[in-house]
């Protein structure tokens, strides 16, 4: 193999990802494939596990990445079709040194990528360019190619999401795993869960017909509310495209973003383990840390990104974690990676053993105002400098801001935050306050700092 380049725009911050056929090709997954090789057999190992998501490339992606893996001198266990954390599991279980997830998570159908785990760790940042390096350098195989094998996981990742259901009581649930590659599990999953269970989109499907497989767009859970209006259920659930963040509806159709349903997790896992620390991103509500705080718990603020709190929950041994953007962590009981097919099971549980419903533990969480999150297109070359410019400008004034990522600051009478996103062109915003009159002049000192570094809010 003569050495490759990838287009520099696939080599994200925690995975790799592009558009199929203009910026990702098969020739990317074969030397993909060769240099994760490289990497693994550095670092002493001889064996992967590979997985892929229901998109329509993913299978011929998948074949060129193994044949690169193999070509590299590594074994490969093919564990099928399914949700990224089936892989996941499969790297936690099957004895082998790393794992590819080839998917496209929640992106556009004519998208695609691939999501890597090294030693039970996740493969990111500076991991990630420097497999861009060792492509560079590609030359002809010189180790001895491994074998193939095909090891379907999937009987034995279900048996092991539902050990650790453990509700008293049926439940009539709606599910929507929109098309996406969790669709067959989560048929399977349900037929063996005690209630009552209504599906929608379940069929794998690579074109998303239904809608786009992002369960934290509002627009995308519609047709979720409607089904759990018209079946009298308790909750909807729904997943993204590759089964690792989760969106929950109550019986009233109101979204549950990221952290408050981590709070109704924390409050489970904290009855058990005292204390014990409970981690969420910049961008989570302050409810969630007071509520934390207040259930004798130990809450600690994270920077944003999925691949950096797992390694910090790795880390602290805190038994879980979580992100508003759904990407949920159980340690306790389970593995630590994201995992909104376990979460969903859990949330279960916990309702099942309750005589409160979802609607119920929602009425009694403080009430707040709040943006969601808020996404503004930004020249890539100036969003980390406005985030400075916005940051300096606050010392100079001395203001109370947290910069673990971004800028998060705190005020009388609540918080916003400005962050630059590790993987898009965009500047992220939120802000929050507990009444109207501190919520308008929250909006109001985000809108000055955004004025004042050319960026405009848009109308709340």
């Amino acid at each position: 193999m003569m050495p490759h380049r990838f287009d520099q725009t696939i080599l994200r911050e925690y995975d790799i990802r592009g558009i199929v056929g203009e910026s990702l090709f098969a020739a990317d997954a074969f030397a993909i494939g060769r240099s994760f090789a490289a990497t693994v057999r550095a670092a002493g190992g001889r064996n992967v596990a590979v997985g892929y998501d229901g998109r329509l490339t993913s299978p011929e992606l998948e074949a060129e990445l193994v044949d690169g893996l193999a070509e590299g001198g590594l074994d490969v266990l093919r564990v099928g079709r399914g949700p990224t954390p089936m892989l996941y599991y499969a790297a936690a279980t099957l004895g082998v040194y790393g794992g590819i997830m080839v998917t496209g998570s929640h992106n556009p159908p004519d998208h695609n990528g691939f999501k890597l785990v090294l030693e039970g760790k996740p493969f990111y940042g500076p991991a990630i360019q420097k497999l861009a390096e060792t492509a560079s350098g590609l030359g002809p195989a010189t180790e001895m190619r491994g074998r193939v094998e095909e090891r379907p996981i999937v009987d034995e990742y279900i048996a092991r999401v539902l050990r650790d259901y453990d509700g008293e009581r049926p439940l009539t649930v709606a599910w929507d795993p929109g098309n996406g590659a969790a669709g067959d599990v989560t048929s399977r999953i349900t037929a063996l869960l005690p209630g009552r269970h209504i599906l929608i989109n379940a069929a794998i499907d690579g074109n998303f017909p239904a809608h786009h497989p992002d369960p934290t767009v509002p627009e995308n859970l519609v047709q979720l509310q409607q089904t759990v209006r018209d079946h009298g259920c308790e909750l909807g659930i729904a997943f993204d495209g590759d089964g690792d963040r989760i969106g929950v509806v109550d019986a009233r159709g109101r979204i549950l973003w990221g952290d408050q349903l981590m709070i109704v997790l924390a409050r489970d896992v904290l009855a058990r383990i005292p204390g014990a620390q409970i981690l969420a991103d910049v961008k989570a509500s302050q409810v969630f840390f007071d509520e934390v705080a207040k259930l004798g718990g130990r809450p600690l603020m994270l920077p944003t990104g999925h691949s950096p709190i797992k390694a910090k929950l790795a880390e602290t041994g805190a038994p879980l974690a979580g992100e508003m953007s759904g990407h949920i962590f159980f340690a306790d009981r389970y593995y630590g990676f994201d995992d909104a097919v376990y979460t969903a099971v859990r949330l279960l549980g916990i309702l099942a053993r309750s005589s409160e419903s979802l609607a119920d533990m929602v009425d009694k969480l403080p009430t707040v105002i709040n943006t969601p999150e808020l996404r503004l297109p930004c020249e890539e070359a100036r969003k980390f400098a406005i985030v400075e410019e916005i940051h300096r400008r606050l010392r100079q004034r001395r203001a109370d801001i947290s910069d673990i990522d971004g800028v998060r600051v705190r005020c009388a009478d609540g918080w916003w935050l400005v962050r630059a996103s590790n993987t898009q062109a965009i500047i992220v915003a939120r802000a929050e306050a507990s009444s109207e009159a501190g919520f308008a002049q929250v909006k109001a000192e985000l809108a000055a700092e955004l004025a004042a570094s050319g960026l405009s809010l848009p109308n709340l």
